[in-house]
């Protein structure tokens, strides 16, 4: 199993949800980034379960760096954070019971019973804490040379936020947002439909929306490593994301060339679009206009109402209610970990193109 992404910067994630620990080991980052543990600890918290939209599961993340960081800065050395893992049940959890939509069947295939099956192990939405870590170095860091990254909730059932506007302020503006919604009156109707779900002993979706602002035109590779790709390969290792699109997606197969063709223009000295349509990518490549993209987010499978399922130990149907503690959406704890795996592509990407030091260089 392949457990690591990226060329220039690579990122292995390790660990299972009632393991010892989750983590993730960074290679390939400059010596000199500065590492702020508050900035992982603030980023770690906007992930944390924090009220009853939330699984009752709360973990506190008490992360350590147990490498690659010397007095605040990186080294330039392999960067290991464990996230130790403290509140669990593993008695909630049935070997041999397929839950539905889980990996727990194809886990069973793939590993030939030898996988941790608890709390889905190794596929467990636990994980993404880890990711979330490596975020809380990156995104500061990507900041520092002018490029931010924020994420929103654009749907979840039948409510709905803005889409991005203003893109640079309204990233700010999710940076001081416990809930991330671009408007408030929206964020209330999206919990409305969270506590609806969890009311019913179910689940539901969403949308997401993420922007990244600041990229130069010219990032990226043609085809195989087209900036289209590298983040759809990295956003799908997310089990909840089921769907990607860029910029208005989906929404060009019902349109004109006519209506939908980004219009470029000079202004103050620099090439823009009128529009962003594509997202801000052209070929596969940045054209410096905000890099923008929505992913569907499936509904958690793990609900309390009885499912039809199998054994796969027995090989027989079953009836089966699913206990322990779930999200009854996970669109809300998802924003951040979208944030941070963003953050890895963009910096593999602009380390391909300037080199590892490319931070410590003042270069985009």
């Amino acid at each position: 199993m392949k457990n690591t992404f990226g060329q220039s910067l690579c990122v292995t994630l390790f660990g299972e949800s009632h393991g010892a620990s989750v983590g993730a080991v960074i290679d390939g980052l400059a010596p000199g980034i500065p590492v702020s543990e508050a900035e992982i600890e603030r980023k770690l918290s906007r992930r944390r379960p924090s009220s009853e939209l939330d699984t009752a599961r709360c973990e506190e993340d008490r992360f350590q760096i147990v490498s690659g960081v010397f007095d605040g800065h990186t080294t330039g050395t392999p960067l290991s954070i464990i996230i130790p893992n403290e509140d669990t049940r593993s008695k909630d959890y049935t070997y041999g019971s397929a839950r539905p939509s889980h990996a727990d069947y194809a886990a069973y295939c793939k590993y030939h019973g030898n996988e941790d099956y608890r709390g889905g192990g190794h596929f467990s939405g636990r994980v993404t804490a880890a990711l979330v870590a490596v975020g809380g170095i990156l995104l500061p860091a990507l900041e520092a040379l002018g490029i931010t990254v924020g994420t929103h909730i654009l749907a979840c059932g039948n409510a709905q936020d803005r889409p991005f506007s203003d893109v640079r302020a309204d990233i700010a503006a999710l940076s001081r947002t416990d809930f991330p919604t671009l408007d408030a009156e929206s964020g209330e109707k999206i919990k409305s439909e969270i506590l609806a779900a969890r009311e019913a002993c179910d689940s539901v979706g969403g949308i997401t929306q993420t922007a990244i602002c600041g990229l130069d035109a010219g990032i990226g590779e043609p085809w195989f490593d087209s900036v289209e790709s590298m983040l759809s390969h990295a956003i799908f290792s997310i089990g909840g994301v089921k769907g990607i699109e860029f910029g208005m997606g989906f929404g060009f197969a019902a349109a004109h060339g006519s209506e939908s063709n980004d219009a470029f223009r000079m202004h103050d000295g620099r090439v823009v679009t009128e529009t962003n349509f594509n997202g801000g990518i052209n070929g596969g490549i940045t054209n410096g206009m905000p890099v923008v993209f929505q992913c569907a987010v499936k509904p958690t499978p793990s609900i309390s109402q009885a499912q039809k399922s199998v054994d796969f130990r027995s090989m027989e149907n079953i009836d089966l209610t699913i206990k322990g503690r779930h999200d009854p959406a996970i669109i809300r704890r998802i924003c951040p970990v979208l944030d941070s795996i963003s953050a890895i592509v963009v910096w593999d990407l602009l380390a391909q193109r300037f080199g590892t030091d490319f931070p410590m260089k003042g270069e985009k």
